[in-house]
Formats: C-alpha cells, sequence, structure tokens
C-alpha cells in the first residue's frame, strides 16, 4: 500500500473517529471509569419519580441509549485499533492470513481487520 493511500485511510478513519465520539457525546457523557469510557444517559430533562409513566420512558430513553452507546463504542474500538495499525505500520492486513485486506474493502470500511475472503 502506498504512502498515499495509508494517509488518505488515516483521514478516513480519523473522520469516522470524531463523528463516533460526537454521537457518543449526544447520547452519553465520558466516563474513564468504565470499560469503553461512555455512560448512556438520558436527556436533561428533570423526570418527577411520582409520574410512573414519565418514569418509564426515561428508563426506556436510558435502555435504547445504552444499547447504541455500546455499539458505537465497539465501532469506535476498532477505529482507533486501525490508527494504532497505521502507526505501527500494519494497517490493511488480514488478522488472519497476513494477506493485504482488498482496497475495495478498505474503502468500505477502513477500520476492516479481515480480508472478504474470511469475513463472515
Amino acid at each position: 500500500m502506498t504512502t498515499q493511500e495509508i494517509k488518505k485511510f488515516k483521514e478516513m478513519l480519523l473522520a469516522e473517529k470524531q463523528s463516533l465520539e460526537q454521537q457518543l457525546t449526544g447520547i452519553g457523557k465520558k466516563d474513564s471509569s468504565s470499560a469503553g469510557g461512555w455512560d448512556a444517559t438520558t436527556a436533561n430533562i428533570e423526570v418527577d419519580v411520582a409520574d410512573e409513566n414519565e418514569l418509564a420512558d426515561k428508563m426506556e430513553e436510558l435502555e435504547e441509549n445504552s444499547e447504541v452507546a455500546s455499539q458505537l463504542e465497539s465501532q469506535l474500538s476498532e477505529v482507533k485499533e486501525a490508527l494504532t495499525k497505521i502507526e505501527s505500520g500494519n494497517f490493511g492486513l488480514c488478522e488472519i492470513c497476513g494477506e493485504e485486506i482488498e482496497m475495495e474493502r478498505l474503502e468500505a470500511n477502513p477500520s476492516a481487520k479481515v480480508s472478504i475472503k474470511h469475513a463472515h
């Protein structure tokens, strides 16, 4: 892979990282004590705990945000891992066979870990 191609993928990954972090900020808050570094939250609307419907809505929102945050954290982790691989010179190599991952696969998903033949 050429230096120019690696630079392009690094830019793509950095943009994706920024986007994921912005999305996480919209549904959570950064917490260095949690595994992924994010905790889901609900909108800053005070809840009357005596109102069961309002409380149930907030709990449902928190549950939904937790699921989305978990997915976004996973994606962010993969992006960070790909950026680390760029720095170490291992970017674009299939984790199963060690061969280069197809360019079209990296274009579609720059954080891909395996080649098309090993993707399930």
